[in-house]
């Protein structure tokens, strides 16, 4: 552990020329003292670092002086394709993403080193959805480990649709981060004809048991083609009947905030021109009745439902009742509970 640390404050003052005791604390995740004790260390074994006072000082390197020791590990080279998504690389358990970083950037001539570090300046990518709590996802290192290696594994799963657990022996061919939320792509096994893959959520997995030997993984298997027509089946599945609507010009602005992707998206292409008012008419794909009556509530008085009958029923319904509960005098006992 301490070597790797020692290594990796070699590769930031390599990286990075000049850095303070504090910003080496932090990036290492030590305290100072710390820092002060490795340095001494890194002194007493050759290594040709030094600190240069005041305000602008810090520890740095003599001139010319360049470490060779920028040789990627396999489970580093692996970490580098989520290099920009630590929380993922973590879960996944592919390794400090960190180290396999510095050494890179340490490997590269200055030019490039400096382009590569203002990429990362300038764009970032936070892959979690907002207002939500995380998946809990205990088993997806094995997972990733058995997609990795090819092994089979038996899984305890806890249905969505009819709540249910039921066993199952599949082949783990992929694992996909959507929003926040860890998917398996996994082909069952046991069966005579082949079954093609399906998804599976990770976080509904109770438990897990990896079979010994190796699978065959379809041949021409393409990941991200499969989750690209899984997720434009899955919304045409989902959202089947439709609703019509007039949205005030705030209705359509706050739509595409509060609405899910699919209703927003089919709200703001298919609007019809303005009349008078500045309100518009559309025609929105919808999950149900009841699911509409919940998401169409979000936009208040800015979203009228003209069909169908029951779920404009259904809306009344729910503002009348807010009607009636604030003409009413508050509760006091409510309102100093």
């Amino acid at each position: 552990m301490r070597a790797t640390r020692l290594l990796s404050l070699l590769l930031l003052l390599q990286t990075r020329e000049r850095m303070t005791a504090r910003e080496l604390a932090t990036e290492l995740d030590v305290s100072i003292r710390t820092v002060y004790r490795d340095v001494e260390s890194l002194s007493a074994a050759g290594v040709p670092v030094y600190a240069d006072r005041g305000p602008d000082g810090g520890y740095r390197l003599l001139n010319g002086y360049r470490t060779r020791l920028t040789g990627l590990t396999a489970a580093e080279a692996e970490s580098l394709t989520l290099s920009a998504l630590p929380g993922p690389a973590s879960q996944l358990g592919l390794g400090d993403a960190l180290a396999a970083e510095l050494k890179l950037m340490a490997a590269l001539p200055p030019d490039l080193r400096s382009r590569a570090t203002r990429i990362r300046e300038r764009f970032h990518l936070d892959a979690p959805g907002w207002f939500r709590s995380p998946d809990q996802v205990p088993h997806l290192h094995t997972i990733a480990d058995a997609v990795w290696n090819q092994h089979p594994i038996d899984v305890l799963y806890r249905r969505w649709q009819r709540p249910q657990q039921v066993t199952r022996t599949l082949d783990p061919l992929g694992v996909v981060l959507k929003a926040g939320t860890w998917y398996l792509i996994a082909r069952p096994t046991g069966h005579d004809t082949p079954h093609p893959p399906r998804t599976y959520r990770i976080s509904r997995v109770l438990s897990l048991t990896v079979r010994p030997g190796r699978f065959d993984r379809p041949e021409g298997f393409d990941l991200a083609a499969y989750w690209a027509a899984y997720a434009e089946r899955f919304e045409a599945d989902s959202y089947r009947e439709h609703a019509t609507v007039r949205l005030s010009p705030d209705g359509l602005t706050r739509s595409q905030i509060l609405l899910p992707p699919v209703m927003a998206r089919a709200a703001l292409e298919g609007a019809t021109t303005p009349g008078p008012d500045g309100w518009t008419h559309h025609t929105l794909p919808i999950e149900s009745v009841r699911h509409a009556h919940v998401e169409f509530l979000k936009l208040g008085a800015d979203v009228e439902v003209l069909g169908p009958p029951e779920l404009r029923d259904m809306i009344a319904a729910t503002a009348r009742a807010l009607a009636d509960r604030y003409t009413q005098p508050a509760d006091p006992y409510t309102a100093a509970g």
